[in-house]
Order: C-alpha cells, then structure tokens, then sequence
C-alpha cells in the first residue's frame, strides 16, 4: 500500500466528515488507507464515521490519551509506505497526496513535508514553516521580538515557494513510515502541542531534510483544536520547557530568561482571550452552486438576501462584506481555497458545503470555535 492518512479526532464530528470527505477525494487514484483514532470523544464522532465511512479503519480509545500517543498507537496499524499525519479539522485538495508522493519520490533524503496552510477566512498560517526554535529565539518570541527572516517562523522561505525548513507542523504532516519509526515517532512525554517541534527536530538530526511546500495548500480552521483557556497555555508553554531540556545544554541564566518569558507570554496572552475580537456582519449570502434545493435552503435558514453566482464574479472582483457558500459538488477544493485567500480580510465570511453534506461548516477566527449550519 502506498499512503495510510492518520486522523486524530476528538469531539469535531461535523469537521472530521468534511476532513474524511476531501481525503478521499485526494485518495481515489492511490492505494490508500484512512486511519480515525479517537481520543475518547463524547461527541457523535464513532457513529458517523462507522455508519458513514465503514470503510475507514476507526480506532476508539477509552480515554484522552494526547495527541503524541495516539497518532504513535494509528501509525503501528498504518500498512502504507508514506503516512499523512493529519488534523480533523483541515480540509485537502484532491491533488494533495498525488503532489506529496511525487514530491518525496523525487527528493530521496526528504524527511517531513509540509504545505501551505490556510485558515477559515482564508489567511495564511505562518506556523505551518518554523526555524528551530532554539532558547534564546523562542524568547524572542515570548516577549515579542522574535520577528526577523532569522526568527522564530521561517520567513526566508516565501510562503508560495518550495524551500527546506528545520521544523514543520503537526497539523498536516507527509512522511515515509520508516522515517517515522526510525525517528521513534512523536515524543509521548509531550500531551498535547510541541510533539511537532520535537519529531522534526529528531528528523533532521538523522540526516534528513525537511521540506516545505507552498504550492500544497491545506485548509485548517485551527480554532476547533486551539481553544486559548488557561490549559491551553500550561500545555503550549511547557511544551516549549520540555524540548528545551531534552535538546539543548542547559544555561541557568538562559532557563531562567526562557522561564520568566514563559511566564510573561502565558499573562500577557491570557489577558488578550478574554477579550472578544471585533465581528462583522454580511449583507449578502452569495452561493457559488448548482443546486436550487441548497439555494431554497439557506433562504430559510437565513435572514439575508440569497444569490447564486457564477465563478468568474468571485474571480474577477474583490467583495465586501459578503458570505460565500461554496458547494463542493460544484467546485474543487482547490478553487474553493484560492477564491477564500483572493477574497480574504474585506469582511467576508466563507461557508463550505462538504460533499453529500446537508451542513455548511466554517471558521471566522481562527483562535475560536468554528460553526456548523445543519440545512
């Protein structure tokens, strides 16, 4: 077998159908496995995928196991040479894993590969190409500062580019499983957040190269597994601690500087979650489909004006304030993405209609939860 998809899931039932959707669109001409592991979801996640998706492998753990372990326990089942490590809340094109495996086929010592990252109101996600996040970088992070070509995101790489990065993210991870195992796979002293930093890191001390591409793009609402409350940042801030103390020689003066930092981010971020982000509203729905049933459908569900619009409006011209409602049976992922990055920061709002769906889903912040609309 060739690629074994890993999706690790916890209570995002509604963005793990959408996610199961596009992957096997990306998969049809591959042999391919899906693999959903669940981390105990109280959700109605294992119902859906086994009534909707029996073909899928679905593994159900008892209990919240983290994302290290679990992803370690998908990836011992995986039967594929390449394995995707993958986020439920994400989206891919169905060109994704064709471009991944002729990539990797054609850089022999390629560690990980990673893509552009695009979140639910079409911004890019600098997170998704880093610099080793050495002590002293990572305080300049901390505290502000870290904002140069030689900071904390790699920044010398253009984000439309293909270049070699030193650490990618766990959110759409693309590797040969012998390069996973050979790298002892993610740390499970991590739980939650830093795991991705930590396998890169072992990859690259191997001898191989990791790899980012910008012409992969992947669509990750981010918010559904980012949720800032305090045990967000216990998790993310210790994370930090614990690759420090495993991969770097230890400096009182430094630890010290890298603690109050810690300590200083986790105050000052804490603070800026509790207060709410400016919204907007629409005034128009603009549907980009073919189908009257789902057009009558959200004229109901909506008190706003409801059109149907061709492609070449949304191409050709920069919105303002509109929603626009993508129908999958009616556009490509990958139309779908480069009309949300076009028309992205102009108070618009983008709604997906994943395949056979009867929801529309979306994301207007990426550090919040996103919404679901059942039609």
């Amino acid at each position: 077998m060739k690629l074994s998809v890993v999706i690790l899931n916890y209570n995002v039932r509604y963005f793990l159908e959408q996610c199961i959707l596009s992957c096997q669109q990306a998969i049809r001409t591959i042999d391919a496995e899906i693999i959903v592991i669940d981390n105990a979801s109280s959700d109605e996640s294992g119902s859906m995928v086994r009534e909707k998706f029996p073909e899928v492998l679905y593994i159900q753990n008892e209990e919240n196991v983290g994302f290290s372990k679990a992803n370690n326990q998908a990836v011992t089942r995986a039967k594929g040479e390449f394995v995707c490590i993958l986020n439920p809340d994400t989206a891919v094109a169905s060109d994704t894993f064709t471009r991944c495996i002729q990539f990797a086929e054609s850089n022999l010592k390629m560690g990980a590969l990673g893509g552009y990252y695009l979140d639910g109101t079409g911004n890019f996600l600098p997170e998704c190409k880093r610099n080793l996040p050495t002590p002293f970088r990572s305080l300049l992070k901390l505290i502000g500062l870290g904002q140069g070509k030689n900071g904390y995101y790699a920044k010398q790489v253009p984000k439309e580019s293909v270049g070699t990065v030193e650490i990618l993210a766990g959110a759409f991870l693309f590797l040969k499983k012998e390069v996973y195992l050979e790298a002892k796979g993610f740390d499970e002293d991590y739980f939650m957040y830093g795991e991705d930093i930590d396998l890169s890191y072992k990859i690259a001390k191997l001898g191989y190269t990791n790899f980012y591409n910008g012409h992969i793009k992947i669509l990750h609402y981010k918010g559904e597994s980012t949720q800032k409350d305090q045990a967000y940042f216990e998790r993310f801030y210790g994370a930090m601690q614990i690759f420090f103390q495993k991969h770097f020689s230890q400096n009182r003066l430094l630890n010290t500087l890298v603690k109050w930092g810690v300590a200083y981010a986790k105050f000052s971020k804490g603070r800026k979650t509790e207060k709410q982000e400016e919204s907007f509203d629409v005034d128009e729905i603009w549907v980009l489909t073919e189908d009257l049933a789902l057009l009558r459908a959200l004229a109901t569900t909506y008190d706003l004006p409801v059109k149907s619009v061709a492609v070449r409006a949304v191409e050709e011209d920069l919105l303002e304030r509109k929603m626009l409602v993508f129908d999958t049976t009616y556009l490509s992922y990958q139309v779908i993405f480069e009309l949300m990055i076009k028309q992205k920061n102009r108070q618009n709002k983008f709604r997906i209609r994943p395949p056979g769906c009867n929801f529309i889903i979306g994301s207007d912040q990426s550090d919040h939860k996103g919404e679901v609309v059942k039609l």
